[in-house]
Protein backbone atom coordinates (compact mmCIF):
# COMPACT_ATOMS: atom_id res chain seq x y z
CA UNK A 1 0.00 0.00 0.00
CA UNK A 2 1.31 3.67 -1.27
CA UNK A 3 1.79 5.76 1.88
CA UNK A 4 0.87 9.37 0.48
CA UNK A 5 2.32 12.24 2.46
CA UNK A 6 1.50 15.92 2.68
CA UNK A 7 2.07 17.53 -0.52
CA UNK A 8 2.93 15.11 -2.11
CA UNK A 9 0.33 15.76 -5.47
CA UNK A 10 0.39 19.08 -4.46
CA UNK A 11 2.71 19.21 -7.07
CA UNK A 12 -0.25 18.70 -9.99
CA UNK A 13 -1.68 22.11 -9.16
CA UNK A 14 -0.10 25.22 -10.70
CA UNK A 15 -0.14 27.79 -8.35
CA UNK A 16 0.71 30.29 -11.10
CA UNK A 17 -1.73 29.47 -13.13
CA UNK A 18 -4.29 31.20 -14.67
CA UNK A 19 -7.05 28.98 -13.52
CA UNK A 20 -8.22 28.49 -9.80
CA UNK A 21 -6.86 25.69 -8.29
CA UNK A 22 -10.52 24.63 -7.54
CA UNK A 23 -10.34 23.87 -11.72
CA UNK A 24 -7.20 21.96 -12.13
CA UNK A 25 -8.32 19.52 -8.78
CA UNK A 26 -11.39 18.84 -10.67
CA UNK A 27 -9.73 18.01 -13.97
CA UNK A 28 -7.17 16.55 -11.94
CA UNK A 29 -9.62 14.35 -9.97
CA UNK A 30 -11.74 13.83 -13.05
CA UNK A 31 -8.59 11.85 -14.79
CA UNK A 32 -8.22 9.74 -11.97
CA UNK A 33 -11.69 9.05 -11.72
CA UNK A 34 -11.04 8.23 -15.35
CA UNK A 35 -7.97 6.06 -14.80
CA UNK A 36 -9.95 3.86 -12.38
CA UNK A 37 -7.74 4.84 -9.41
CA UNK A 38 -11.00 5.11 -6.98
CA UNK A 39 -12.49 1.75 -7.71
CA UNK A 40 -12.05 0.50 -3.83
CA UNK A 41 -12.94 3.91 -2.30
CA UNK A 42 -12.61 7.86 -2.70
CA UNK A 43 -10.65 9.82 -0.63
CA UNK A 44 -12.21 12.35 1.79
CA UNK A 45 -11.79 15.92 2.21
CA UNK A 46 -9.11 15.90 4.61
CA UNK A 47 -7.39 13.31 2.82
CA UNK A 48 -7.60 15.64 -0.61
CA UNK A 49 -6.69 18.31 1.40
CA UNK A 50 -3.17 16.74 2.49
CA UNK A 51 -2.94 15.28 -0.91
CA UNK A 52 -3.38 18.58 -3.06
CA UNK A 53 -1.44 20.73 -0.07
CA UNK A 54 -4.83 23.31 -0.69
CA UNK A 55 -7.54 24.85 1.85
CA UNK A 56 -10.70 22.64 2.59
CA UNK A 57 -12.78 25.44 0.77
CA UNK A 58 -11.10 24.40 -2.37
CA UNK A 59 -11.51 20.75 -1.80
CA UNK A 60 -15.06 21.27 -1.18
CA UNK A 61 -15.71 23.68 -4.44
CA UNK A 62 -14.47 20.83 -6.75
CA UNK A 63 -16.10 17.72 -4.82
CA UNK A 64 -19.25 20.02 -5.33
CA UNK A 65 -18.62 19.91 -9.35
CA UNK A 66 -18.31 16.17 -9.04
CA UNK A 67 -21.33 15.82 -6.94
CA UNK A 68 -23.57 18.19 -9.89
CA UNK A 69 -22.48 15.97 -12.41
CA UNK A 70 -23.40 13.13 -10.96
CA UNK A 71 -19.93 11.23 -9.98
CA UNK A 72 -19.67 11.23 -6.63
CA UNK A 73 -22.44 11.58 -4.01
CA UNK A 74 -21.86 13.55 0.05
CA UNK A 75 -24.48 14.08 2.74
CA UNK A 76 -23.90 16.09 5.41
CA UNK A 77 -21.10 14.69 7.99
CA UNK A 78 -20.13 11.60 5.74
CA UNK A 79 -17.15 11.19 3.20
CA UNK A 80 -17.47 11.34 -0.41
CA UNK A 81 -18.43 8.37 -2.24
CA UNK A 82 -18.52 6.95 -6.23
CA UNK A 83 -21.73 7.53 -7.58
CA UNK A 84 -23.61 4.10 -7.58
CA UNK A 85 -23.60 2.92 -11.25
CA UNK A 86 -27.00 3.95 -13.84
CA UNK A 87 -29.40 0.70 -13.46
CA UNK A 88 -30.34 0.61 -17.42
CA UNK A 89 -33.67 -1.11 -18.21
CA UNK A 90 -35.14 -2.08 -21.94
CA UNK A 91 -38.50 -0.48 -22.96
CA UNK A 92 -40.99 -3.12 -25.07
CA UNK A 93 -41.65 -5.99 -22.77
CA UNK A 94 -42.47 -7.50 -19.26
CA UNK A 95 -38.82 -5.66 -18.34
CA UNK A 96 -37.44 -6.73 -15.07
CA UNK A 97 -35.87 -4.58 -12.36
CA UNK A 98 -34.71 -6.97 -10.50
CA UNK A 99 -32.73 -8.34 -13.31
CA UNK A 100 -31.14 -5.42 -14.76
CA UNK A 101 -29.93 -4.23 -11.34
CA UNK A 102 -27.97 -7.55 -11.01
CA UNK A 103 -27.00 -7.41 -14.20
CA UNK A 104 -24.99 -4.62 -13.55
CA UNK A 105 -23.39 -6.64 -10.64
CA UNK A 106 -24.72 -4.90 -8.07
CA UNK A 107 -27.05 -7.07 -5.63
CA UNK A 108 -31.07 -6.04 -5.44
CA UNK A 109 -32.70 -6.72 -1.96
CA UNK A 110 -36.34 -5.22 -1.26
CA UNK A 111 -37.73 -4.28 2.54
CA UNK A 112 -40.93 -4.95 2.16
CA UNK A 113 -43.48 -2.24 3.93
CA UNK A 114 -46.86 -3.96 2.95
CA UNK A 115 -48.13 -7.17 2.23
CA UNK A 116 -51.73 -7.99 2.85
CA UNK A 117 -55.26 -8.30 1.28
CA UNK A 118 -57.12 -4.99 1.26
CA UNK A 119 -59.79 -3.65 -1.51
CA UNK A 120 -58.84 -0.53 -3.43
CA UNK A 121 -61.72 1.24 -5.44
CA UNK A 122 -59.49 3.11 -7.94
CA UNK A 123 -56.91 -0.06 -8.50
CA UNK A 124 -60.01 -2.52 -8.69
CA UNK A 125 -61.48 -0.18 -11.55
CA UNK A 126 -58.19 -0.26 -13.27
CA UNK A 127 -58.14 -3.76 -13.47
CA UNK A 128 -61.56 -4.13 -14.82
CA UNK A 129 -63.21 -5.85 -11.08
CA UNK A 130 -65.72 -4.61 -8.55
CA UNK A 131 -64.23 -1.74 -6.25
CA UNK A 132 -64.65 -4.15 -3.24
CA UNK A 133 -62.30 -6.82 -4.74
CA UNK A 134 -59.71 -8.05 -2.25
CA UNK A 135 -56.69 -7.27 -3.68
CA UNK A 136 -53.19 -8.89 -2.54
CA UNK A 137 -51.05 -5.72 -2.12
CA UNK A 138 -47.26 -5.65 -2.14
CA UNK A 139 -45.01 -2.79 -1.56
CA UNK A 140 -41.06 -2.68 -1.32
CA UNK A 141 -38.18 -0.62 -0.82
CA UNK A 142 -35.91 -1.76 -3.41
CA UNK A 143 -32.27 -1.72 -3.51
CA UNK A 144 -29.68 -1.64 -5.98
CA UNK A 145 -25.93 -2.08 -4.13
CA UNK A 146 -27.35 -1.18 -0.75
CA UNK A 147 -28.61 1.81 -1.59
CA UNK A 148 -32.71 3.10 -2.28
CA UNK A 149 -33.60 2.73 -6.22
CA UNK A 150 -37.07 2.00 -6.41
CA UNK A 151 -40.32 2.33 -4.35
CA UNK A 152 -42.44 -0.59 -5.95
CA UNK A 153 -46.50 -0.45 -5.27
CA UNK A 154 -48.31 -3.68 -6.94
CA UNK A 155 -52.13 -4.88 -6.66
CA UNK A 156 -52.98 -8.11 -8.02
CA UNK A 157 -56.45 -10.14 -7.66
CA UNK A 158 -56.33 -12.13 -4.20
CA UNK A 159 -58.28 -15.13 -5.86
CA UNK A 160 -54.99 -15.82 -8.09
CA UNK A 161 -52.44 -14.48 -5.98
CA UNK A 162 -53.52 -15.10 -2.40
CA UNK A 163 -50.28 -17.57 -1.81
CA UNK A 164 -48.19 -14.99 -2.31
CA UNK A 165 -48.83 -13.97 1.34
CA UNK A 166 -46.22 -16.87 2.04
CA UNK A 167 -43.40 -15.75 -0.19
CA UNK A 168 -40.33 -14.12 1.04
CA UNK A 169 -39.54 -11.30 -1.33
CA UNK A 170 -36.50 -10.08 0.27
CA UNK A 171 -34.18 -10.97 -2.91
CA UNK A 172 -36.09 -12.28 -5.40
CA UNK A 173 -38.68 -11.13 -8.35
CA UNK A 174 -41.98 -10.86 -8.38
CA UNK A 175 -43.21 -12.57 -11.15
CA UNK A 176 -40.59 -15.86 -10.26
CA UNK A 177 -43.11 -15.95 -6.78
CA UNK A 178 -45.83 -15.87 -8.90
CA UNK A 179 -45.23 -18.57 -11.06
CA UNK A 180 -43.90 -20.88 -8.35
CA UNK A 181 -46.72 -19.91 -5.73
CA UNK A 182 -49.51 -19.17 -8.02
CA UNK A 183 -48.88 -21.04 -11.42
CA UNK A 184 -49.12 -17.54 -13.36
CA UNK A 185 -46.96 -16.03 -16.16
CA UNK A 186 -47.75 -12.89 -17.20
CA UNK A 187 -47.91 -12.90 -21.31
CA UNK A 188 -48.09 -9.28 -21.97
CA UNK A 189 -49.30 -5.54 -20.65
CA UNK A 190 -49.07 -1.66 -20.77
CA UNK A 191 -46.16 0.61 -19.75
CA UNK A 192 -46.20 4.01 -19.14
CA UNK A 193 -43.01 6.15 -17.82
CA UNK A 194 -43.71 9.93 -17.14
CA UNK A 195 -41.49 12.38 -15.13
CA UNK A 196 -42.92 13.35 -11.33
CA UNK A 197 -42.29 15.57 -8.50
CA UNK A 198 -41.76 12.99 -5.10
CA UNK A 199 -43.08 14.27 -1.95
CA UNK A 200 -40.73 15.18 1.11
CA UNK A 201 -41.56 11.74 2.39
CA UNK A 202 -40.68 9.78 -1.08
CA UNK A 203 -37.61 12.32 -1.54
CA UNK A 204 -36.24 10.95 2.35
CA UNK A 205 -37.50 7.38 1.71
CA UNK A 206 -35.22 6.84 -1.58
CA UNK A 207 -33.30 9.05 -0.05
CA UNK A 208 -32.28 11.19 -3.14
CA UNK A 209 -30.47 14.47 -3.91
CA UNK A 210 -32.13 17.89 -3.65
CA UNK A 211 -31.48 17.64 -7.61
CA UNK A 212 -32.07 14.71 -8.98
CA UNK A 213 -35.59 14.05 -10.63
CA UNK A 214 -38.39 11.09 -9.98
CA UNK A 215 -39.64 8.34 -12.57
CA UNK A 216 -43.11 7.02 -12.63
CA UNK A 217 -43.82 4.04 -13.69
CA UNK A 218 -46.99 2.57 -14.12
CA UNK A 219 -47.95 -1.05 -15.47
CA UNK A 220 -50.93 -2.34 -15.99
CA UNK A 221 -49.98 -6.58 -16.45
CA UNK A 222 -52.27 -9.34 -18.32
CA UNK A 223 -52.84 -13.08 -18.60
CA UNK A 224 -54.19 -13.62 -22.25
CA UNK A 225 -55.73 -10.40 -22.38
CA UNK A 226 -56.95 -10.17 -19.06
CA UNK A 227 -55.80 -7.44 -16.63
CA UNK A 228 -54.49 -9.11 -13.41
CA UNK A 229 -51.67 -6.51 -11.69
CA UNK A 230 -51.21 -2.79 -11.20
CA UNK A 231 -48.15 -1.80 -10.28
CA UNK A 232 -46.74 1.16 -9.72
CA UNK A 233 -43.02 2.14 -8.94
CA UNK A 234 -41.39 5.63 -8.43
CA UNK A 235 -37.61 5.40 -9.02
CA UNK A 236 -34.56 7.83 -9.10
CA UNK A 237 -34.13 9.34 -12.20
CA UNK A 238 -30.19 9.87 -11.00
CA UNK A 239 -29.85 5.60 -11.00
CA UNK A 240 -32.25 4.80 -13.91
CA UNK A 241 -32.37 4.94 -17.32
CA UNK A 242 -35.02 3.54 -19.97
CA UNK A 243 -33.65 2.34 -23.39
CA UNK A 244 -34.92 1.21 -26.90
CA UNK A 245 -33.06 0.36 -30.36
CA UNK A 246 -34.10 1.86 -33.62
CA UNK A 247 -33.00 1.74 -37.25
CA UNK A 248 -34.58 3.31 -40.63
CA UNK A 249 -37.77 1.58 -39.71
CA UNK A 250 -38.32 2.57 -36.33
CA UNK A 251 -37.87 2.01 -33.33
CA UNK A 252 -37.63 -1.81 -31.61
CA UNK A 253 -38.93 -2.70 -28.32
CA UNK A 254 -37.80 -6.83 -28.47
CA UNK A 255 -36.29 -7.46 -25.05
CA UNK A 256 -32.59 -7.61 -24.79
CA UNK A 257 -30.79 -9.98 -22.71
CA UNK A 258 -31.49 -8.27 -18.98
CA UNK A 259 -35.16 -8.86 -19.24
CA UNK A 260 -35.13 -12.88 -20.62
CA UNK A 261 -34.24 -13.58 -16.70
CA UNK A 262 -36.92 -13.14 -14.39
CA UNK A 263 -39.33 -10.50 -14.19
CA UNK A 264 -39.23 -8.14 -11.38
Amino acid sequence: MTVVRQGDLGRRLDRSAASPLWQQLLTDLRSRLSSGEFTGEFPGELALVGQYAVSRHTVREALRHLRTEGVVTAARGRRPRLAPPEIEQQLGALASLFAAVESRGLEQRSLVRVLDVRADGVVAARLGLEESTPLVHLERLRLAGGEPLALDRVWLPAELAHPLLDADFAHTALYDELAVHCGIRLTGGREQVRAVVPSRAERSLLAMPASAALLLVERTGCLHGRPVEFRHTLVRGDRYAVTAEFDARGYSLSAGPTTRRSAP
